[in-house]
């Protein structure tokens, strides 16, 4: 992309390459498929007479293949062309350093107990100290908590940044989080860098102590009456029921909003969207509208960044990268935005939880991009404004990038502007009007973002994924303890699925206008949910039929075991290298198999419920946000990568005991056969070897819940009242007549 002639106007800002090595990856999934057809066809071939007992535990098995094997082609859509973008931030600060444009930053949070006051300072000062003309920078904090704390949390943070920009531009530093760079350095040999660093560091912690204080103790009557802005809150003021705030904190424009070195400071603003309890404010989506409607009236930038509360920036120079691709003189007009990878800075060694899911990033989401299907993940993406407010593409389409407040903005005082945008941010706005339909985020969906990039896409938008290899453009803090891993992963899931089933089903809404690979890419992705019922028959039904001497597969000795053996091996190593090629380790890959069959088997399978019953009616969408505090026992044993059971649901902690249990108990049953006799051993392996091998990997996935079973006695451990409900229904599985003898009586 962007290729052009030898003159610098010519010269493409950014470049686009196709990743290595796709014709031996294609001949490998060839082979894979063949053995995936072989397996359809043992399965068919062999299906019991109907006089057979059991013969629906086999025919159980054949539709769980059929879907793994299904849902494995849909996932070729993700891998057959990976592609890797490249942008050339010299050669635009070369051409354009005079003439960037504006860029609006989009900062959303919902609930100062769950994402706290000073962790959601720490994201706005990332960015307020970006590598990007402060005349030309606006930051939004949408606060949809309507918390006077998170209010007077950014006060704090506007009075700090005049110490902390200046800063972060003479020394060049990196991270521009606070907390985060202060927590990965030490006081520098330098002394006049040491003086300066102890002096910018005394100011910080003073700043993150008053506002944990006052989230504490309540904000005192004297910081009240320093700013007007405290005056919107009274006692009738509440999370769900309050009027439109808006606050200009830092008024660009004003010649006095400077630094400590004289220098402009950033536009800073604080939202608080109006809620009523008869009005639906459609969360996330609604927040992001209210503040693209609000930015408009006061800064109106043609590049918008949005951010979660907990997502700060990690690279000063990640405007300049985006920029790249929207500037790019033959294909920028087309670019819709630009998404960056979701990384974490506290993940374990061996990311115990699967949160970094390496392989998705680097390999997955950028083999969707091949096909021009970029997903727009909610966070660390660069929007084009024209493309979010809803404006259809056509080769005509050329993007104003001098795009900037109205005229008429000039000549307005701040308050002027508050009273405007208020308006703007109020429940009646949106009604009778296409916003959440045609214009802005989508409504309906808890996954509002991956929608509204669809649609996006629909419109004719080239969307980029962009992956860098340096580092990381922005850096989150992901789930330390597995309840709330494991809900974060239902609401996706549910969502997700939910699409599916809805008017933008890609197979339907993208016909004719996005290629069918990321059609497919998509459905690798909402099709999550309904992968639980062939996972959990897989996992369940082997052991009980290994209690009752059943064999599910062929014979090591028959011909029809190779295809099982092959594409059990071939899918498992490429799984591996795919992980190793992403940076994982192979502990991490293990952890990965580990957390990937947990989520099938609960979350995925709860999202397929609450989806079924949301399309009959019985319930409505809802939308959790994953809390950012945890108590300390729980990060220390986060840190030794020790699973955390204490706030998993009980339904959750059931169905995962009970599938543990269920093959202990089938292994315990082999084992004890070989104590048996040799022979019996040796008959009974030549039959059910499969079944052994299946129920041996699956104790070794299961070792951390057997763990916190029986041998943990920390807070962590799984409670002794979901470990005897698990024992019963394990039992009751084993002993139940109807299952014994006729779902695994098969005789083969």
């Amino acid at each position: 992309m962007g290729r052009g002639g030898y003159d610098e106007e010519g010269i493409p800002l950014f470049e686009t390459r196709v990743a290595k090595g796709r014709v031996a990856y294609r001949s490998f999934a060839v082979t894979v498929f063949l053995g995936i057809c072989l397996i359809w066809s043992y399965r068919l071939i062999h299906i019991p007479a109907a006089e057979v007992e059991g013969r629906w535990a086999w025919i159980g098995m054949f539709v769980a293949e059929l879907w793994f094997g299904f849902y494995w082609i849909i996932t070729q859509a993700v891998r057959w062309n990976p592609t890797y973008r490249y942008p050339f931030k010299d050669r635009l600060m070369s051409r354009y350093r005079e003439k960037l444009p504006a860029v609006d930053i989009f900062i959303c949070t919902a609930d100062p107990k769950i994402e706290p006051p000073s962790l959601v300072v720490n994201t706005v000062l990332s960015v307020l100290a970006y590598n990007h003309p402060p005349e030309k920078l606006s930051v939004y904090l949408s606060d949809d908590g309507g918390s006077e704390f998170t209010f007077y949390a950014l006060l704090e943070a506007s009075r700090f940044s005049k110490h902390w920009i200046p800063f972060c531009k003479k020394f060049k530093v990196e991270p521009r989080s606070p907390a985060a760079y202060f927590a990965g350095s030490s006081s520098p040999q330098d002394a006049a860098f040491a003086g300066e660093w102890l002096a910018i560091k005394k100011l910080f912690e003073d700043m993150k102590r008053r506002i944990e204080m006052a989230v504490e103790v309540g904000i005192s009557e004297e910081i009240k009456n320093q700013h007007k802005g405290f005056s919107e809150w009274s006692s009738k003021v509440t999370k769900q029921d309050h009027h439109s705030i808006v606050q200009i904190i830092v008024d660009g424009r004003d010649s006095n909003a400077v630094d400590n070195d004289k220098r402009p400071l950033p536009t800073l603003v604080y939202l608080a969207r109006e809620k009523r309890p008869h009005y639906r404010h459609n969360f996330k989506a609604g927040s992001m509208n209210a503040l693209i409607r609000v930015s408009s009236e006061i800064s109106n930038a043609p590049i918008i960044l949005n951010l979660d509360c907990d997502m700060y920036s990690n690279d000063p120079d990640a405007v300049q990268e985006a920029l790249c691709f929207f500037m790019d003189e033959e294909r920028g007009h087309q670019v819709s935005y630009v998404q960056h990878p979701q990384c974490f800075e506290n993940l374990t060694k061996n990311d115990l939880y699967f949160n970094s899911a390496s392989a998705v990033h680097k390999i997955e989401l950028a083999g969707l991009d091949g096909f021009g299907g970029a997903l727009y993940c909610g966070t660390g993406c660069f929007h084009s404004r024209q493309s979010l407010c809803g404006q259809t593409y056509s080769d005509n389409c050329r993007r104003e990038l001098d795009n900037g407040p109205r005229n008429d903005v000039k000549d307005r005082t701040a308050h002027e502007l508050e009273e405007a945008a208020k308006a703007l941010a109020n429940c009646s706005y949106e009604i009778g009007s296409q916003w959440g339909k045609e214009m802005g985020l989508v409504y309906g969906c808890p996954v509002e973002d991956i929608v509204t990039g669809l649609t996006i896409q629909c419109r004719g938008w080239k969307p980029v994924y962009y992956y860098p290899e340096r580092r990381p453009a922005f850096l989150g803090f992901a789930p330390i303890s597995l309840g709330p891993a494991l809900l974060q992963y239902k609401r996706w899931a549910e969502g997700l699925f939910q699409i599916f089933f809805s008017k933008y089903c890609p197979f339907f809404y993208g016909h004719g206008n996005i290629k069918l690979g990321a059609q497919m890419g998509y459905c690798v992705y909402l099709l999550w949910a309904p992968t639980s019922f062939p996972t959990l028959f897989y996992v369940a039904v082997p052991s009980l039929c290994l209690l009752r001497d059943i064999a599910l597969f062929p014979e090591v000795t028959s011909p029809w075991f190779l295809p099982f053996a092959y594409v059990f091996i071939a899918r498992n190593m490429c799984s591996v290298a795919e992980a190793l090629a992403s940076g994982d380790t192979l502990k991490a890959w293990w952890n990965s198999q580990r957390m990937v069959l947990i989520r099938r088997t609960t979350s995925y399978l709860f999202a397929f419920v609450d989806t079924v019953t949301r399309q009959l009616g019985f319930s409505e969408t809802t939308f959790a946000v994953t809390s950012k505090v945890s108590d300390d026992d729980v990060s220390a044993r986060y840190g030794r990568e020790v699973m955390e059971f204490s706030d998993l649901c009980n339904v959750f902690s059931v169905i995962v005991v009970t599938l543990a249990i269920l093959n202990l108990f089938a292994l315990v049953n082999v084992a004890a056969k070989m104590a048996w006799g040799v022979e019996v051993a040796l008959g009974a392996f030549r039959n059910l070897a499969v079944q052994i091998f299946l129920s041996w990997v699956l104790f070794t996935l299961y070792l951390p819940v057997y763990e916190a079973m029986v041998v943990r006695k920390d807070k962590g451990r799984l409670p002794s009242s979901v470990v005897f409900r698990a024992a019963v229904v394990a039992t009751v599985a084993y002993f139940l007549p109807v299952l014994s003898k006729k779902f695994v009586g098969i005789r083969l």
